[in-house]
């Protein structure tokens, strides 16, 4: 199936705690269905301390489920569902459901 969401995409979160905050994509996990936004779903890590760095806590992004963000509409930004359709040229491309504008070319 293709994906719906992609490394890149700008983000809204839906539900939890970080509800209606946006962000980046950094890294999609299709097979365990998760995705990991910049800014978003932060956690504190305790890091040992390395040759190349200090120890620590440190806060990173942990994942978050991709039932729990939506795509940014590129028209006013809010949150929009996906679509797929095929051009002219034959390329399959996104498009935001609620504007109809193409998010990918």
């Amino acid at each position: 199936m293709a994906a719906k969401i992609r490394k890149g995409d700008k983000v809204i979160v839906t539900t939890g705690r970080d509800k209606g905050r946006t962000g980046e994509v950094i890294e999609v996990q299709p097979d365990r269905g998760r995705a990991l936004v910049r800014g978003i779903n932060m956690v504190k890590r305790h890091q040992k301390q390395t040759a190349q760095s200090e120890g620590g806590i440190i806060s990173r992004e942990a994942s978050i489920h991709l039932s729990n963000i939506a795509i940014a509409d590129p028209k006013d930004g809010k949150a929009t569902r996906v679509g797929f359709k095929v051009l002219e040229d034959g390329r399959k491309v996104r498009f935001a459901k609620r504007s109809g504008d193409l998010i990918d070319g």
